[in-house]
């Protein structure tokens, strides 16, 4: 196959050879994307129908969920297809479509991850300036941005890989279909650095926003540290803890994927450590963050308990901006 053009489809790397084992992947992933689809699915519900929950922290978590599921959907399901039915193709057309919704969302949650640290900032460290700060028009405009943000990435990518020459074969070294391991098949040097500043470019643009975390993280400690209550330290680092746990999982693994030198990378561990972001880290989201949160749980206890059919004929249960 000479180039892009001529290319039908690719062939996806396939976890286990024995039929056995392919269906016990079948099984593990979707006991995965069922457990992403309630765990998400709860949050989702339970921050619409529960006029409580109707804060910008929630409303950003309803966000965050989306873009969970979207991760989880858009990656998990042709693996899925491929385990079940003992093949590892994918069309060309189907793997641009791929890579183009799954950067999407991949950006858009670094983007809520960013904005969901400057919400407990301002929180904690300019708490009369909340309501200002994170009225609903500006919670709106942020949550566009980060949607936005993905949109645009997503489309600066993906006509720039895709229109690449291809003439090292049609095997990716992945279970679903991502920019670096196209980009191994390319056999054009000026399309792979062109392709690679863009890469350079997003990766300035999210080590911008990660010194935005560390920063502001610094902050909300010194602030912390400073509330003379135990109780009231307990309850503001109970409000960050699990934003900085999903924030380190997320980074921590994406940024080894992507900016890590080729002298250490393995196709074992680009598996791994792509299943942490793209599979993982989306599922345990939301176990993450209600496990310590007690008005998330009481939302969820008082869904699941019968409520919901009452609660979505109530006003409170209406769409919402966050107040």
């Amino acid at each position: 196959m000479s180039n892009s053009s001529s290319m039908a489809q690719f062939l996806l790397l396939a976890l286990a050879d024995r039929r056995e084992l392919q269906l016990l992947h079948f099984w593990l992933f979707l006991a995965i994307s069922l457990a992403a689809l309630l765990g998400n699915g709860l949050i989702l519900s339970a921050v619409a129908c529960d006029h409580h929950l109707h804060t910008p922290r929630y409303f950003f978590l309803l966000h965050l969920s989306l873009t969970d599921l979207g991760c989880i959907c858009t990656t998990v399901p042709k693996a899925m297809h491929n385990f079940l039915w003992n093949t590892r193709t994918i069309t060309y057309t189907g793997c641009a479509a791929q890579v183009f919704v799954y950067i999407i969302f991949l950006r858009a949650e670094f983007s809520l991850l960013t904005i969901m640290c400057y919400d407990r900032y301002v929180a904690i460290c300019k708490p009369l300036h909340y309501g200002t700060l994170l009225g609903s028009r500006a919670c709106a405009h942020m949550a566009a941005a980060a949607w936005a943000a993905g949109f645009l990435i997503a489309l600066l990518h993906t006509p720039s890989t895709f229109t690449l020459p291809l003439c090292q074969g049609n095997a990716l070294d992945q279970f679903f279909c991502e920019i670096p391991h196209i980009l191994k098949l390319s056999c054009s040097h000026s399309g792979y650095l062109r392709e690679l500043g863009l890469i350079v470019f997003s990766a300035c643009l999210m080590i911008g926003c990660f010194i935005f975390i560390v920063f502001s993280y610094v902050q909300i400690f010194r602030a912390v540290l400073r509330i003379p209550s135990q109780q009231g330290r307990h309850k503001a680092f109970s409000t960050c803890l699990p934003h900085l746990v999903v924030v380190s999982l997320f980074l921590s693994t994406l940024f080894f994927s992507y900016l890590k030198p080729p002298s250490i990378s393995s196709p074992s561990l680009d598996l791994i450590v792509s299943l942490m972001y793209s599979v993982v880290s989306p599922t345990l989201n939301p176990l993450i963050y209600s496990l310590r949160n007690q008005e998330l749980k009481d939302a969820m206890r008082k869904l699941i308990s019968g409520c919901f059919s009452e609660a979505i004929n109530s006003p409170s249960s209406a769409c919402y901006v966050p107040h």
